[in-house]
């Protein structure tokens, strides 16, 4: 089983520095002071949507599919990995699409009503 770095201190939940990588090949050793990348700092359930949204393409439905998630869900956990990812939301989605998407969310109106809800 294949050991994965810690991206942040199990302590403090602060970023960690590698500071010593070896080569098992040659048995080379290099130490110095290494930043890890922002993928290798993520939680393990950011990282395994990040998997997820790629191995899809992106495609909303074919993750809420795998996942057994609604969209609303996708669409949050989206944007959690984003600002995970140390990125702001620059585009926030209007108040009125959330509640249309949460009113199909709990079944109360079809997936057509609130297509026509969304553009008018």
């Amino acid at each position: 089983m294949k050991k994965e770095a810690l991206g942040q201190c199990p302590v403090c939940q602060k970023p960690v520095e590698v500071t010593e990588l070896s080569c098992k090949s040659c048995d080379t050793t290099v130490r110095g002071h290494f930043k890890l990348c922002r993928f290798c700092r993520l939680a393990s359930e950011h990282k395994e949507f990040a998997e997820v949204f790629i191995k899809n393409r992106g495609n909303i439905k074919e993750i809420e599919k795998e996942l057994g998630i609604s969209y609303p869900t996708v669409k949050g956990k989206l944007d959690s990995l984003i600002e995970a990812l140390g990125y702001k939301n620059t585009v926030p989605e209007p108040a009125y699409k959330k509640e249309i998407l949460e009113r199909l969310d709990r079944g109360e109106i079809s997936s057509e009503e609130a297509i026509r809800l969304m553009n008018e």
